[in-house]
């Protein structure tokens, strides 16, 4: 474990810390903590910053309450530049919006971005602004009983693939049910970070029964 004092902060006792969302890997924010922030960010579980405009220290969500819960902080090679991923109670920005980092300067047109976030906000778009000839829209407009249907035949067609031992159509049913699960969490108003708090619930817990045993 770094200690802090092994920290190059700049002229300004300054160090950015690059703050990234614990479920969705996505930058919210660059921000600038001096030794008495992170002090304080480590103790407290919750990002504190120096406010270079201001010169004084803020607590993030300490006046919106869309505070930024602390699961690491990580130095680079060099050691003067943080990672602080965090699960955040609300937007990031000061504007409302989930990052800062949302005005795209370039693109590129072979290359593309994928993530289950952006899937899932595809998916809503079309229950939310239904496309005609889009499947996706199909299954909304069916309703519920349609969906767990297709959730029950592709679950169904797992289970054959990974029977036959083929690998290449396991993952390609795999990826059809997890579309499918995904339409049905829009259905359900379930989102990833539920799902993510759930799985990281189990964590702690099977973390916690394996060491009991260890014990014994």
């Amino acid at each position: 474990m770094l200690n802090i004092n092994e920290l190059k902060f700049n002229s300004e006792g300054l160090i950015p810390a690059i703050v990234v969302d614990s479920i969705t890997k996505k930058v919210l924010t660059l921000a600038y903590m001096n030794k008495e922030s992170l002090q304080i960010s480590m103790e407290k579980g919750l990002t504190c910053f120096w406010s270079r405009s201001r010169k004084e220290l803020w607590l993030k969500g300490e006046t919106s309450g869309n505070y930024q819960h602390i699961v690491s902080i990580t130095a680079d090679c060099d050691k003067d530049a943080l990672i602080v991923v965090v699960e955040k109670d609300g937007p990031a920005c000061h504007t409302g919006t989930d990052s800062c980092f949302e005005n795209t300067v370039w693109e590129s047109d072979e290359l593309h971005e994928f993530s289950l976030v952006g899937l899932m906000k595809l998916i809503e778009g079309r229950k939310t602004d239904k496309k005609e000839g889009s499947y996706t829209t199909y299954l909304f407009e069916k309703g519920l009983d349609k969906i767990l249907k297709k959730v029950g035949e592709e679950s169904t067609e797992v289970i054959i693939a990974a029977k036959a031992e083929d690998r290449a159509e396991t993952i390609y049913e795999i990826a059809d049910l997890a579309y499918h699960v995904m339409v049905l969490m829009i259905e359900a108003g379930i989102s990833l970070e539920d799902i993510h708090r759930e799985l990281a619930s189990r964590h702690v817990v099977d973390k916690k029964v394996k060491q009991e045993k260890m014990t014994k």
